[in-house]
């Protein structure tokens, strides 16, 4: 199980204890893993999760992939998602956790120092900071990304400054894998090796995690958990249509998911509020333009499941007034 082990038992607010006096008791399963690790695999796994397809299972990735990926997530820092708390020096009864969307509401928010004075920070795909810091904050403990999305960034973003992954002591790579890329690429990443066939395929190790980083800073988000989140959190009408093959949360859904399942407390910065459309579609945009929607995610369904954790009191979310 890959659920915060032990704060929730100290802490008087965590999260865990408040959400079962609300109506979320109801879908909320704390059992359901949210990471995926070495122990993971087996056989009788592998056939039980290839019947689902993308992020929800393990229907695209070959058992050979997939066994000497997952293989490589041995350690304790793959499996807990705050596998460095009991080493802090300075640490609370409850892990208080900012996460951080990309949404154009944070531009001149001036939230940053705000949003780094929490234990731990996640963001995700074009996570620009230079320059954005009284924004958006200066740290990253966690980025949460697929193979796919990080390219599509590295690609979209490179106007605004965004050129790799976050690369700082404390940032640990959370992959949400839709495909085969993100284990081939976790473990190249891992051991330092070039890809050597596929979409992917180089002749140098990948770095954009930089040189120097090791297994202990990966982890994986388990296909149950997302099939779970979008099953119980966001069962959009579009499972039920032309669009059931594609769709899934989007990447920062799962990111505020997850958290809302690890941490004591959430404060989200940068999703979607009601009045989205008064802000552009990102904080680091040079020129305003609208939100893009499409049919792999249902944004509006996630916009009203913020409203109901936030009024639940599950969720911080942050509304500029």
């Amino acid at each position: 199980m890959c659920l915060l082990y032990f704060s929730y038992q100290t802490c008087p607010n965590s999260i865990r204890k408040k959400i079962l006096q609300t109506d979320f008791a109801e879908i909320f399963l704390p059992s359901v893993p949210v990471l995926q690790w070495a122990k993971h695999y087996s056989e009788q796994e592998y056939e039980r999760l290839s019947h689902y397809r993308g992020a929800h299972g393990w229907g695209t990735v070959s058992a050979d992939v997939l066994n000497e990926s997952l293989a490589i997530l041995n350690t304790s820092a793959n499996r807990l998602m705050f596998d460095n708390w009991e080493k802090r020096e300075t640490k609370s009864q409850c892990i208080r956790c900012a996460v951080v969307g990309n949404a154009g509401i944070l531009n001149g928010s001036k939230k940053g120092q705000e949003i780094d004075q929490n234990d731990y920070v996640f963001r995700t795909n074009g996570a620009v900071i230079k320059g954005f810091e009284q924004d958006v904050g200066s740290r990253t403990s966690f980025y949460t990304f697929s193979t796919n999305t990080f390219r599509n960034s590295l690609r979209s973003y490179a106007r605004v400054g965004y050129k790799s992954a976050p690369q700082t002591a404390e940032t640990r790579y959370i992959f949400l894998p839709d495909h085969d890329r993100d284990y081939i690429l976790m473990r190249a990443a891992s051991l330092h090796i070039p890809i050597l066939k596929g979409k992917d395929r180089s002749s140098k190790p990948p770095s954009y995690f930089g040189s120097d980083v090791t297994v202990e800073k990966f982890k994986m988000y388990h296909p149950d958990f997302i099939r779970y989140i979008r099953n119980r959190f966001l069962h959009s009408r579009r499972l039920n249509g032309r669009l059931k093959y594609i769709y899934r949360p989007s990447t920062g859904a799962v990111m505020l998911l997850a958290a809302l399942h690890t941490c004591d407390e959430v404060n989200a910065y940068g999703f979607m509020t009601p009045d989205f459309q008064k802000y552009s579609d990102h904080y680091y945009d040079k020129t305003p333009h609208r939100v893009r929607f499409f049919g792999n995610h249902d944004l509006r369904m996630e916009l009203k499941l913020w409203q109901k954790l936030h009024k639940a009191e599950l969720i911080n979310l942050y509304l500029r007034t």
